[in-house]
């Protein structure tokens, strides 16, 4: 194959650009902001979303001439670059599938522990110099749902089992070790656990609402990893302030930076984080370096890894 344009999609500073210097001689290298995407499109044989965070190719894509052949975003979810003209165009779309499903499982024990024996209490008190002796919850033998089948899933149901927490894994469909939607209301309503990890679609947006917050034990903690649209977040909050649940930690939200006037900042009992479970040091060298893995795949004619079902939404087989 001759040289190609990869054209990169930048992240805003201070975010570093991709490394990809070892395709030098190979590819032709351009980049673009939000602004500049629309009128590069038609110049780029592939598409590398680097700033996997806007809502940019979605807006550009539908343009005029022509548009890659291949479109890479540096993300487990595709929700933000998904318009009709892509989905039904022969473009093929791969994601970052595999680079944050360790670091994420990671996180979501770290909150389970940090909930389960009050660490953020115990911070406060400090800083309050505040002696206040208190009993913690043991989380062996208590019980996870986790939703979302995919790698980041599977990866949290492994660590779960590691503290000795009893794992329930909820997928699009049922198969060997998944259960399927029908019985996400019962895992739900048993569990002192429920992690969120699916990915975004029609079907899922707004599936953690006020009636599936209301099933929940009162006991019970809800964490989100997935996307923030998952969850009716006005309908979190009330389930807090009511202490229909015990508590909360989200990593994500429907919109990001949280508005400072957002009402979980206040909601008791709720750990927010800036969208950074699956940031670890590192990574955004992993994700330059899977593109590149990815790049000599698409330029040798091999069948690409990580391709997208752009009608789903993830790839096939989560």
């Amino acid at each position: 194959m001759s040289e190609s344009t990869v054209l990169v999609l930048d992240a805003p500073p201070p975010a570093p650009p991709p490394r990809l210097g070892s395709l030098t001689g190979r590819a032709r290298i351009l980049h673009a902001d939000a602004d500049t995407l629309s009128s590069q499109l038609p110049r780029a044989d592939v598409l590398l979303v680097w700033d996997f965070l806007s809502d940019a190719v979605r807006l550009a894509w539908p343009g005029e001439g022509p548009r890659p052949r291949w479109v890479h975003t540096a993300s487990a979810g595709v929700d933000r670059l998904m318009c009709p003209e892509l989905v039904e165009s022969d473009t093929l779309v791969t994601n970052a599938r595999g680079i944050f499903d360790q670091p994420i499982a990671e996180y979501v024990a770290g909150l389970i522990l940090a909930m389960a024996k009050d660490l953020p209490r115990t911070i406060q008190l400090q800083e309050a110099r505040i002696w206040q002796h208190r009993e913690t919850r043991r989380v062996a033998r208590t019980r996870a749902c986790v939703v979302g089948s995919g790698p980041i899933g599977h990866a949290i149901v492994r660590m779960l089992k590691g503290l000795g927490i009893i794992t329930a894994l909820v997928g699009r469909s049922a198969r060997n070790g998944v259960h399927g939607p029908d019985e996400l209301d019962r895992l739900m309503a048993r569990a002192d656990w429920v992690v969120c990890a699916a990915p975004l679609t029609d079907d899922t947006r707004g599936m953690f609402d006020e009636r599936r917050f209301g099933m929940m034990q009162p006991s019970a903690r809800f964490i989100n990893v997935g996307r923030g649209a998952l969850v009716v977040e006005d309908a979190l909050a009330a389930a807090l302030s009511k202490r229909w649940i015990a508590g909360a930690a989200l990593d994500v939200f429907e919109h990001e930076p949280l508005p400072a006037d957002s009402p979980l900042w206040t909601a008791p009992d709720l750990i927010v984080s800036p969208h950074m479970s699956g940031d670890v040091v590192g990574w955004r060298d992993e994700l330059g370096a899977q593109f590149v893995e990815l790049y000599e795949e698409w330029a040798a004619g091999r069948p690409l890894s990580n391709v997208v079902d752009k009608k789903r939404g993830y790839v096939r087989g989560n």
